[in-house]
């Protein structure tokens, strides 16, 4: 009697169409998932990276023409976040006496610059979420349809023999476990991956702070200057108005 192998390689090619393609599923599923662990993670790497010497020049910058000259070359959203409030400024330049109400548009656009940052970032973990989710059940498929397969096999065989039962069955439940190996290195990729982009999400809103309080600054210089001109106004008049009296 031929000996038996009940290597995973083995057990592959002798298991049954609907099990094997099983199995060739939650393989890709499994590969699908260390390829997207490598690629976000050196993603949010660099994404990590670009928002620091973004934060950097923001927190050195004095004015919001400085913070824009600053992220320039910098390819995070820093710079589309200054240029966003930059743009909106020059929209507002007709509005002189509406402080409050720049601010407010402004911070509306910023907070939807943030949350379209933040659906990028996460672009691709959902797959992992479907993967860490549907995978056992996807490979209880394959078992329970490989064991039916073998009571079938014995039924008509009419043989009782534990040898004729465990091939089939040990086949079925390599399914099960090709489930498991692919679901629970993407539930944990997938919590790790949402822990780093939770971290990116954060250094976005520290930028969007940054970008208001350049705009509050210069704001704050603008109403300034408009009260110093102001109060030169009303001193001229005045000089005027005795110059007047006394002749």
């Amino acid at each position: 009697m031929t000996p038996i192998s009940f290597s995973p390689w083995d057990m592959f090619f002798n298991a049954g169409p609907v099990v094997r393609c099983v199995m060739t599923l939650l393989a890709v599923a499994s590969l699908l998932t260390w390829t997207i662990f490598i690629a976000k993670s050196v993603e949010l790497l660099r994404v990590r990276l670009r928002l620091q010497k973004a934060e950097k020049a923001l927190e050195e910058a004095n004015t919001l023409d400085l913070g824009e000259e600053w992220t320039r070359g910098n390819s995070s959203i820093a710079h589309t976040l200054v240029m966003a409030a930059e743009t909106e400024r020059k929209r507002s330049a007709d509005i002189p006496d509406d402080s409050e109400g720049l601010k407010e548009r402004i911070v509306l656009h910023l907070e939807r610059l943030e949350a379209a940052e933040g659906r990028r970032l996460l672009r691709g973990t959902g797959v992992l979420a479907t993967i860490g989710a549907t995978s056992p059940f996807i490979g209880l498929f394959g078992t329970v349809w490989g064991i039916m397969t073998s009571f079938t096999g014995i039924a008509a065989s009419k043989a009782t023999s534990l040898a004729v039962v465990a091939p089939g069955i040990a086949e079925a439940l390599l399914a099960t476990a090709l489930g498991l190996v692919a679901a629970i290195p993407a539930v944990v990729i997938y919590n790790h991956l949402a822990r780093q982009t939770a971290s990116c999400r954060a250094q976005v809103a520290d930028l969007t702070a940054l970008v208001m309080r350049l705009v509050s600054r210069d704001l704050g210089r603008t109403q300034m200057l408009m009260a110093q001109g102001n109060i030169v106004l009303l001193a001229t008049q005045a000089r005027d108005v005795r110059a007047a009296a006394a002749e």
